[in-house]
């Protein structure tokens, strides 16, 4: 069975809008008639009571009224009267209701019927309704009286409740030829304005538009990226929450001016010119922020802007992990190196028939990597610091520089939170300082020390170099800072600061012109307070 389609946006808004007319015209044409109406009756009452004031007061119908035969006189008079007046019927009787003039001649002579002569006898001019012999009708009634001022008699003027009604039946077709027009005109109206809104939404009806608004919720959502966007005037019309844990926001921002979270992020510019401006980079809360700006055009203007942005911090951090391995990569291949250079060496002294000096120095080279591979092995368990270490022994070995792992070292397999980036972050970097540190220096040497008993993991790398001067000591973890004054360095212990805070720990540093430098740090086991 196929589902029904939903009603367009368009259908709706026209029968909505007709129905809405129709209803509204329906009432104001039954008031509009029930006004008419009571207009009508009003007017005819009167007309009935001036008239039968006027025939009363005729001195013709007071003496025809006293004569011997009142109705041979006043019969002709007053249906004279009715022609030119228009009055369905005017009838005189005597103040007994005899009648003495009639529209039908032979009810001439009968009583009167209604009973409503009450008020007359009594000397009162009024408006009553009552069915009489020609059925029922509106009146106008009042007495006669003589010279002396007696009642003699009783007019009564009337017009009949049908034509009360034709009258308003035909006023009625009036007005409703008026609100037909009104309706066809409501009808043109709902159709233009249903086109000019389907026109303002894109052609888009109402289940679409739901559609869309949930499924760009979810997409904004779902996006790792920061997304803001803003009026014409700068006002921030949306901002998804990436953007919000970004910039640290918890408050709702929307309809408040991007200058408040944002300042000189160039959305003006971007506002006046149309221009989008791709990956530019500012400072914002402490956080390199990549930003970029894209105009939203309607009608060839700019009524808005869309900024995305990200973190660099994280994406120097990738890059920065990636460098680490390229060093750690370059270190085993020092390390193949400098292997390759002793086995010819060994080959040569083999090929020269010198088996002594062969044997000593493999002795000597088995030595030497036995205590180091002891301590590698056997009291650090965990791989990613002992494929690090073996690499950093290579290319010390390649430098010439003595590179000693304190035979105390003593590490476990590390927490799941310290991954292999911080690993490699911290100790290669720590041991490539000490090791540029000693650079030069014939009797240069690099110590190594890890231990992890307690609730810290304790580093520790200390150089024999030159050592850093106090003014130095608060500058060694800035970015480009180098003890040596070159250009392109000065980033090793900046990076090793920044994930040693990431991990909330510290770092002491001990150093002494002449006696070299020591760098320890302290790394929490567990990640409770790890942001």
């Amino acid at each position: 069975m196929k589902s029904k389609l939903p009603m367009s946006l368009q259908t709706k808004i026209i029968s909505i809008n007709i129905l809405n007319t129709i209803i509204i015209i329906f009432v104001f044409v039954v008031i509009s008639l029930v006004i008419e109406y009571k207009e009508v009756e009003k007017q005819m009452g009167n007309q009935a009571l001036q008239l039968a004031i006027a025939i009363s007061s005729m001195p013709s119908v007071t003496s025809s009224l006293e004569a011997e035969d009142p109705s041979k006189l006043l019969q002709p008079l007053i249906n004279k009267i009715r022609r030119e007046t228009g009055a369905e019927f005017i009838v005189i009787g005597d103040k007994e209701g005899i009648r003495y003039a009639h529209p039908d001649d032979t009810k001439i002579g009968l009583p009167m019927v209604g009973g409503d002569n009450g008020l007359a006898l009594k000397g009162e001019f009024y408006i009553s309704k009552a069915k009489g012999s020609l059925g029922k009708s509106i009146r106008g009634k009042g007495p006669i009286l003589n010279a002396e001022g007696q009642i003699i008699g009783v007019v009564s003027v009337g017009f009949l409740m049908s034509d009360l009604r034709e009258v308003t039946i035909q006023r009625g077709k009036v007005i409703g030829l008026i609100s037909l027009i009104v309706v066809v005109i409501g009808m043109i109206i709902s159709y233009l304005l249903a086109r000019n809104i389907r026109s303002t939404t894109l052609g888009l009806d109402p289940h679409e538009m739901t559609s869309l608004y949930l499924e760009r919720n979810a997409i904004l959502y779902s996006i790792k990226e920061g997304i803001i966007s803003v009026d014409k005037h700068g006002y921030i019309t949306m901002i998804n929450q990436s953007a919000k844990n970004l910039l640290d926001v918890k408050e709702d921002i929307v309809h408040k001016k991007i200058e408040t979270i944002l300042p000189n992020t160039g959305v003006y510019n971007v506002l006046e010119t149309g221009k989008p401006d791709r990956d530019h980079e500012i400072t914002l809360r402490n956080k390199r922020i990549i930003i970029n700006r894209t105009p939203i055009i309607e009608d060839n203007q700019v009524i808005g802007v869309v900024s995305t942005f990200r973190d660099k911090t994280e994406v120097n951090k990738m890059l920065e992990t990636l460098t680490e391995v390229k060093k750690y990569s370059e270190d085993l291949r020092a390390q193949t190196h400098e292997f390759s250079n002793k086995l010819y060496v060994l080959s040569g002294l083999l090929q020269l028939q010198k088996y002594d000096e062969a044997i000593e120095m493999i002795q000597a080279e088995s030595s030497a990597h036995e205590i180091q591979n002891k301590i590698i092995f056997e009291q650090i368990n965990d791989p990613k610091i002992q494929a690090l270490l073996l690499g950093k022994l290579g290319r010390a070995s390649e430098k010439k520089i003595r590179f000693i792992i304190d035979n105390n070292c003593s590490i476990g397999t590390l927490p799941k939170h310290i991954v292999y980036s911080d690993v490699i972050s911290i100790i290669g970097n720590l041991i490539d300082n000490a090791f540029d540190a000693i650079e030069g220096r014939r009797d240069g040497e690099v110590t190594f020390f890890a231990i992890d008993v307690g609730d810290d993991l304790v580093i520790e790398v200390y150089d024999n170099g030159h050592g850093i001067p106090e003014h130095g000591l608060n500058k060694i973890f800035k970015t480009g800072y180098s003890t040596k004054g070159e250009k392109n360095r000065g980033f090793g212990l900046a990076i090793v600061q920044q994930v040693v805070e990431n991990l909330n720990g510290t770092i002491e540093v001990q150093s002494q012109l002449g006696n070299g430098t020591i760098l320890s740090i302290y790394l929490p086991k567990t990640n409770s307070h790890v942001s």
